[in-house]
């Protein structure tokens, strides 16, 4: 995995057309900041504060993950996104 597939991930994600589920943009938003960041390093936010939340529930389920392998699933879900906007 190369720095390279993953920016070009990166780039890709934002030109899909087609509607990506709250659930999909969850994960493929926790492996991005599992991936440039690594393991969650913020508090969490307040329930009341539902949307946060999610993303901050998702992106600390990643802890303990290497950004390397996070960098992998990340291109992967986003290679799987690619292949369902396109029919």
């Amino acid at each position: 995995m190369c720095q390279v597939e993953f920016e070009m991930a990166c780039a890709a994600v934002k030109q899909l057309k087609g509607p990506v589920s709250d659930q999909e943009k969850l994960l493929v938003y926790s492996f991005y900041k599992q991936a440039t960041q690594g393991d969650c390093n913020i508090p969490a936010p307040p329930a009341t504060d539902v949307k946060a939340k999610a993303k901050w529930e998702a992106w600390n389920e990643n802890k303990g993950m290497s950004k390397t392998d996070a960098m992998r699933i990340y291109v992967a879900k986003v290679e799987e996104l690619k292949k369902n906007d396109s029919g």
